[in-house]
């Protein structure tokens, strides 16, 4: 009995593992050359897993998209807009201003390269296929939504406006960012993005108390 248990453990944490590793192979490739370049062949090619395991975990390229999709979210969440805003008692004003520093820092370490894997899927497909553009625009829902929860905090102990409306500035605040990372990927310089994060923290000093 406990040997099977062991088996069937076994089974399935090798099973999580193929399924992760075709996700990474395929998410690697689609931030650099898009999901439309990017066929099932290479996903097959790059992560070194057959034609037949990849159709046990997704049942298309499209399954395989939304996958990507719902981890990217949880990704970002959990590891950038989570731990930016999770301290209830801290300055949101300055909990702000450290999030835009840590996305301005992830570009400059990636050379800006890739760009926002989340604004060029968005930019690729939002006009071509409608699931995928529910689940992106989800995705800076969650965004517009912690921002502005912080902007909301600040209003609250008196560091920014009353009438500030908190969902129209973070909504600002998210565009102004990503087209920051737009910008500097096409133009390969990082200062581009370091005066639109001082612009943007420029204007958060605006809605001042």
């Amino acid at each position: 009995m406990a040997s099977s248990v062991l088996a069937s453990e076994a089974k399935s944490t090798k099973g999580a593992a193929t399924r992760d590793q075709i996700l990474n192979a395929a998410a690697r490739l689609i931030h650099v050359q898009g999901y439309q370049c990017t066929s099932l062949d290479d996903v097959l090619r790059e992560s070194g897993v057959g034609k037949g395991n990849f159709y046990y975990y997704f049942k298309s390229k499209e399954d395989l998209g939304y996958a990507i999709i719902d981890r990217t979210t949880q990704a970002f969440v959990e590891r950038s807009l989570g731990p930016a805003f999770a301290d209830a008692e801290a300055d949101p004003v300055a909990q702000i201003g450290a999030f835009l520093d840590r996305v301005l820092d992830a570009q400059r370490q990636r050379n800006c390269v890739g760009g926002c894997v989340m604004g060029n899927l968005a930019s690729e497909l939002s006009d071509v296929h409608e699931g995928f553009r529910q689940r992106l625009a989800d995705i800076f829902d969650v965004w517009r939504t912690h921002v502005a929860g912080a902007v909301r905090r600040g209003q609250e102990r008196g560091r920014l406006r009353a009438d500030t409306e908190a969902s129209r500035l973070a909504q600002f605040l998210v565009a102004g960012l990503e087209g920051a990372i737009l910008l500097s990927k096409v133009t390969k310089d990082i200062t581009v993005m370091e005066k639109c994060v001082e612009e943007l923290k420029q204007h958060l000093t605006l809605y001042r108390a």
